[in-house]
Parts: C-alpha cells; structure tokens; sequence
C-alpha cells in the first residue's frame, strides 16, 4: 500500500539478557504473504513465552520473525492471497508466532479475531495468547466439564485470570493458587470459589481439605517442578492435569505409583510452534464460545499496565516482579 511505510520501529534485542537488552530498533516493514494480513498495530500484550525468548531459552520457530510478542490489537491494512472474510480497515486482535512487538506485524488470517463489542483496542490486545491457550487446553485437550471442579495455578497471571473466568462460566468450582491476600481477593472477584495463598498454606492440605478428601478433576499448570508430584496428590482418581510450562523447573524422581493408582492422565502442551490450521480450529471455537461472553461482559480481560512500545524494557520487568495482576501491554503510536 501507498500509505504504508517501508520501514517500523520495533523492539528486539542483539544479545540474551535481562530487560534492559529489549531497546527500539528499525526494521522493514512486512509483507503480508498468502493467508495473511499486514495490522498496524495499537496494542501488543506481554506474555511470559516473550521473556524467555529474551532470555535466549525460548527460540522463534523456523523462518520466524525473532521480533518478541505473541498477541496484537490493530487495523488490517493489507490482504495477501488466499484470505476471506477480513477486509481492509477491519478492527482486529490476532495470535501471531512472533513479530508483536512493532508497528505492523503479519498475522495467519486464522488466527485473525474481531475485536469484541464494547473491548478498547488495550483489552483486545490481552485476549489471544491467553484465550487460545486456556481454551486449548481446559477445554479440548483435558475437556473441563460443568460440575467438576478445576485448579489453576498462578490466579492472577494473564492464563490464571482467563481460566478462572473461563471455568466458572463453564460451570465448574474453580480452585486457585496465589501469592498474597491481595491476590487472593483479586482471583475471588474473578469467580475462584477457593483461593489459596501459598505462602500461608499448603494447597495441597486445602483443597484436599475443601473437597472432603476428593480432590480436583482438572488441573493447568505452568509451575511445574515439584508441583508435579503435589498435583498427583491434589487430583482426583482419573482427574487430568494440563502442563503448559515449567517455571519451577522439571521434575525428577517423580512416584509414578501415584499416577498409576488414581489412573491419572497428564498431558501437556505448547502452542506457538503448532501449525496455522490448528490455531485457526481455536479462533472459530473462540469466536463462537468465548466471543459473545466477553461481549456480554461475563468474561473480561483483566488489565494490569500498560507501556509505551519503546519502553518494553519496563513491561517485562513488571512482569519479572510477579507483582502484576493481570496483563500487561505496549501501546504503539498509533494507539488511539
């Protein structure tokens, strides 16, 4: 197009480091190739997946951007081959692999969603990393039923915020963990039935002690290390248990007897290398499920900051301080 610019202004990083090696740099501004669109970006949230690429643990996948940022809000600008259904102009928010972290970014128009009624171009922003991944997994991976009860770990990081409010809507007793009181009222607010402060007690103890000895059916987690063996003891006989990350590090000598005796199933998952078709099946059960909840106000991203694009060193410092409630997101120029 005539009125795009050749070159943006996008965040990246020459060397593995903590925040301060996220600095503005220019780059060439991308094509939209077959099955794609060009958004000019408003909004781009900040996930946990960024700061690990950051870090130089968590490469792009092949012949992906190494621009950090996995979610977008903005306008479509322009249309590649084989797309329908998006047009020009069209208010959108999008699951891109990378390339989020800059002033236009090409998006798989599967992975491609309108901006939900009455969400500013900020909240949509916070909606695709989260949304997809907690839907994936909850709902089709480990297939959460109305009437089960379900523990997420984490309450008020941007995946704890969503399957809370996810679950709840869904018709399950949702259990979660976190960090201090204040964290605990914040995942109440959000419809947890049951909010445990770890560092005040063990949650193994008190969901054991809630569900009269039973246990949680479905368990997502992103913790991982010794909370492996501890969501064995916390889950129900046959309960399911989604591992989409490992903060704590990987478990070792693990009793599988445990497993075996509760005929447990733990499964795990990672979304950013599948392919644009998998992630296309996510975005039409979203728009179909997800969409008219969040537009009747049942569920709603939960914000924590937001930053402008050059100071992306700052967001994920708030982000490394697990002091946030919520997502945190970089606002372009061009956010309105």
């Amino acid at each position: 197009m005539s009125d795009t610019p050749r070159m943006m202004t996008a965040i990246g990083f020459e060397t593995p480091g903590g925040p301060d090696v996220l600095v503005p740099m220019e780059r060439p501004v991308p094509a939209a190739a077959a099955g794609e669109v060009l958004i000019r970006v408003e909004a781009a949230g900040v996930n946990r997946p960024d700061v690990i690429q950051r870090m130089g643990h968590y490469p792009p996948p092949p012949g992906v951007t190494d621009i950090p940022g996995l979610e977008v809000a903005g306008t479509v600008v322009s249309i590649g081959p084989d797309v329908s259904g998006i047009a020009k102009g069209d208010k959108v928010c999008a699951l891109v692999p990378g390339g989020g972290y800059a002033e236009y970014v090409a998006a798989p128009a599967g992975s491609v969603l309108p901006v939900p009624a009455g969400l500013s171009m900020t909240e949509a922003a916070a909606l695709p990393e989260t949304f997809f991944t907690v839907w994936t997994n909850v709902f089709d991976r480990v297939g959460l039923k109305s009437g089960e009860r379900f523990l997420v770990h984490g309450g008020t990081s941007g995946i704890g915020t969503t399957a809370i409010q996810l679950a709840k809507a869904f018709g399950a007793e949702v259990f979660t963990t976190v960090g201090s009181e204040e964290k605990a009222e914040a995942a109440r607010k959000l419809g947890a039935d049951h909010a445990i402060n770890y560092n005040k007690a063990d949650f193994v103890e008190a969901v054991l002690e809630a569900t009269g000895g039973h246990g949680v059916e479905v368990i997502l987690d992103m913790v991982g290390g010794d909370y492996v063996e501890r969501n064995w003891k916390v889950a129900a006989v046959e309960g399911r248990i989604c591992q989409i990350a490992t903060l704590n590090g990987i478990a070792e000598n693990v009793n599988f007897s445990r497993l075996m005796v509760k005929r447990l199933v733990h499964t795990g998952s990672t979304l950013r290398p599948r392919e644009a078709a998998f992630k296309a099946a996510i975005a039409a059960r979203l728009r179909e499920k997800v969409w008219p909840l969040i537009e009747a106000g049942t569920v709603r991203p939960v914000m924590d900051s937001t930053f402008p694009l050059a100071e992306a060193a700052a967001a994920h410092a708030r982000m490394e301080s697990s002091g946030h409630i919520g997502k945190i997101v970089l606002l372009t120029e061009a956010a309105t």
